[in-house]
């Protein structure tokens, strides 16, 4: 099985162990939601955990499917209980205000505010007070292999999540070898980070290292560019600081995407339409399987340019078969359903 094969597969391994038994240990009521390929722009996560409150995530449901971005969030926390003009009833945004108009116009077409027009004027009010339903969120990382090189490569974007503390803990994920003492707990990686070692069927996982509850309510520190430890590299660490509240405002925007999309939504970015192109079941999960290449294959791989992609025959998809559709409309809504679920 090829090297990014094995790494994909252990990554939707990850997700759905941690989508049943997350906190490791248990001993929390929150309920997980869990998202693959999340973050900022200038780091992104193999693996988010959103610990939501269940009452409250309750009442998130009511603003639909779909994720808040960050404009819409603008709108709905602000959002009065009675009619006011949106240019007195919401913060000055810190861009043009005609972009926070169109923001109110999305949100009322979506059901989520109420808006009229009194003469020239856009008023609107809240239909329901949004939230706080995201206790903490968990950042993964996933090497099934963490060899030294890869230990290596590894330890420094650590390191920058460590010192940004966007999330509230970060973790290792690594294949479970059966060593008296696991070969990742040898490597140099930051203390703070915890190890999770995987059994090779995800059935089960266990805390090799325990990670430390990082200060998500402080400034963090933005680590811009640092030396390689060359004797030959004289130059200095740049960084920045990143205020409490970017850090507040970053973190329920990355719940919000992690609500709509969940971590089955790698079908999305596959082509479930190819007639090569199965589910095949590892306990009551399913995972992507190619039957042209007789393995699980990558979402980066399985498109549109690959070789063996053969669209699914016409009639397949006419005639509503088997259940309006071919075979690729069934697995988009069985996975669809599947991720709804997580979702009250």
């Amino acid at each position: 099985m090829p090297g990014g094969d094995a790494e994909f597969v252990f990554e939707l391994r990850v997700c759905w162990w941690a989508e049943r038994r997350w906190p490791p240990g248990g001993g929390r009521d929150a309920v997980p939601l869990v998202a693959r390929q999340l973050g900022t722009e200038r780091r992104r996560w193999d693996t988010i955990v959103v610990e939501a409150d269940p009452d409250a995530l309750a009442r998130r449901a009511r603003f639909g499917p779909e994720r808040l971005d960050s404009d819409l969030l603008h709108v709905v926390r602000n959002a009065p209980e009675g009619w006011s003009w949106y240019r007195d009833a919401l913060p000055d945004p810190g861009y043009p205000w005609r972009y926070v108009r169109e923001a109110v116009h999305r949100a009322a077409d979506r059901g989520i505010v109420e808006t009229r027009r009194e003469g020239n004027r856009i008023e609107l009010r809240r239909k329901w007070a949004y939230p706080d339903w995201v206790e903490r969120i968990v950042a993964v990382e996933n090497k099934p292999d963490l060899d030294a090189s890869a230990a290596r490569r590894l330890r420094p974007q650590l390191e920058r999540d460590v010192a940004l503390a966007l999330a509230d803990e970060v973790w290792v994920a690594t294949r479970e070898t059966g060593a008296s003492v696991e070969p990742v707990l040898l490597e140099d990686l930051p203390v703070e980070a915890g190890v999770l070692t995987v059994a090779p069927d995800a059935g089960e996982a266990s805390v090799a290292w325990h990670p430390r509850s990082l200060a998500v309510d402080d400034p963090g520190t933005r680590i811009l560019e640092r030396p390689d430890g060359s004797a030959y590299d004289r130059s200095a660490a740049r960084f920045e600081y990143a205020d409490p509240e970017w850090k507040a405002e970053k973190r329920l925007a990355i719940a919000e995407r992690a609500y709509e999309r969940g971590w089955r939504s790698f079908v999305d970015t596959m082509r479930p339409d190819c007639r090569h192109f199965q589910l095949r079941s590892e306990g009551d999960q399913f995972l992507p399987w190619c039957a042209a290449k007789g393995r699980c294959q990558t979402a980066a791989e399985c498109a549109g340019s690959c070789g063996s992609f053969e669209p699914e025959p016409p009639a397949w998809r006419s005639r509503g078969w088997p259940i309006e559709g071919g075979p690729g409309k069934r697995i988009e809504r069985l996975l669809a359903d599947r991720r709804a679920r997580r979702r009250p």
